[in-house]
């Protein structure tokens, strides 16, 4: 008999969740063949079977949290099939204590929903035993789709699985339609109401990490203003070019990061990290980059040995890591190790931002809105006031081990590296 166990998918890793059993019991499994696919932080993983035989024994169902190492699943074959006996054995009673703990949550949920939807005569909000992937539910909530409109869906996934795609879809198909009529219940529907939302996992899991890193840390925060003129004309007179030459759009997200990896590496005390009263100094720049996602949250995928790529090398990585973010694709270590984080607020129009420290990192790099301003610049004939592209830069910094006069060269540097950008790093 063969234990299926819990895996470790990352350094930091202690839990996963069951998402969905992709065999049941009774069904034979080939080595290496999927079995089931769990949730791990902020990214969702295929676990493989680790032998070729029968499922006799499914130990934690969906939706329980199982630590690592725990056993999940039993393989074997048919005499074991037989010793085990009833395949529909209940589960140990550490996984039955946990699900009768979230039972009881549950109905506490339910008989809340259950007011509010006497109140409102509206039963849309009613479970359905479909499957559906948490960043679905997560969307059809913010969107208020009912279960009845999900099962009402036809989708492309496996086995019919109703994916992101198939949602979108689906609202944009929706809101034309209430665009259309003009109906006056669409407007309701969207007022503001008084209600109870439980925390998605995700959000619970940055919640716990932004709590914990303004506990562990003591953020100090330095803001300067750059001149990216000549990054616009960059962009503007090479992004045709650069597009069919490599197939990927050019942003001003690989410069600032090319700028920042520089800066980095004069100012090596920006990539350390602090563990007890020992600093420890990290030889690659494993660059986080923040990507908001469809739900409105947000992940920190990682581009590894940063220092090492080209500017067209960053443009990929840095594209790659983004469109698979959004799409649920990223691979657990592929969000975990970095050593220096980058933000951008201003995508969103944000003048600047002040962001937390993504632990355990001692620095994070928040990029405000480029904004055309009047700046005063010193010329032949003195002083002239002129129209530039204009950008805020905070950096976030531990001041455990980063003091203000380092922190601010640091920013200073970074400043020169961006104002005299060479075209050269991006034509190769």
């Amino acid at each position: 008999m063969i234990d299926v166990i819990m895996p470790k998918m990352g350094e930091s890793i202690t839990e996963g969740t069951i998402l969905e059993w992709k065999k049941k019991i009774g069904d034979s499994v080939d080595k290496d063949e999927t079995i089931l696919e769990i949730s791990t932080d902020k990214v969702d993983s295929e676990v493989p079977s680790p032998a070729a035989g029968i499922l006799i024994e499914i130990i934690a169902n969906v939706n329980d949290v199982v630590p690592v190492g725990n056993v999940i699943a039993r393989i074997g074959d048919a005499d074991e099939k037989s010793i085990i006996g009833d395949l529909d054995k209940k589960a140990p009673e550490p996984f039955i204590k946990e699900r009768e703990i979230e039972a009881e949550d549950s109905s506490i949920l339910d008989e809340n929903d259950l007011h509010i939807e006497e109140n409102n005569k509206d039963k849309k909000n009613e479970r359905s035993s479909r499957f559906y992937s948490p960043l679905v539910k997560s969307i059809a909530k913010k969107e208020n789709v009912s279960f009845e409109e999900l099962d009402a869906m036809a989708g492309s996934g496996k086995n019919g699985r109703v994916n992101k795609k198939d949602l979108l879809n689906y609202l944009e198909n929706r809101s034309l339609s209430v665009s259309s009529e003009n109906n006056l219940d669409s407007v309701i529907s969207k007022s503001l109401s008084d209600k109870v939302e439980p925390m998605s996992r995700m959000r619970k899991k940055i919640a716990d990490h932004m709590v914990a890193s303004v506990n562990t840390s003591p953020h100090v925060y330095t803001t300067v203003e750059a001149d990216v003129t000549n990054l616009v004309a960059i962009r503007n007179d090479y992004q045709d070019e650069f597009k069919n030459r490599s197939g990927v759009t050019l942003t001003y997200t690989p410069m600032i990061l090319d700028a920042c990896i520089r800066s980095i590496q004069e100012f090596p005390l920006m990539n350390a990290s602090l563990q007890d009263y020992n600093i420890i100094h990290h030889e690659k720049v494993n660059m986080g980059v923040a990507v908001a996602l469809p739900d409105d949250n947000l992940i920190v995928p990682v581009i590894n040995a940063s220092e090492e790529k080209n500017f067209l090398g960053l443009a990929r990585s840095t594209s790659d890591l983004a469109s698979r973010a959004r799409k649920n694709e990223l691979l657990p270590e592929e969000i975990f190790g970095s050593t220096f984080t980058v933000t951008n607020p201003g995508v969103f129009g944000g003048l600047f931002g002040m962001g937390i420290i993504n632990q355990p990192n001692v620095g994070i790099l928040a990029v405000g809105s480029i904004q055309k301003r009047p700046v005063v610049k010193e010329t032949e004939y003195g002083d002239s006031i002129i129209i530039r592209h204009m950008v805020y830069l905070t950096l976030s910094y531990d001041h455990r081990i980063i003091d203000g006069a380092y922190g601010t060269r640091f920013l200073s540097h970074l400043v020169g590296e961006i104002e005299n950008y060479d075209i050269q790093r991006i034509k190769g």
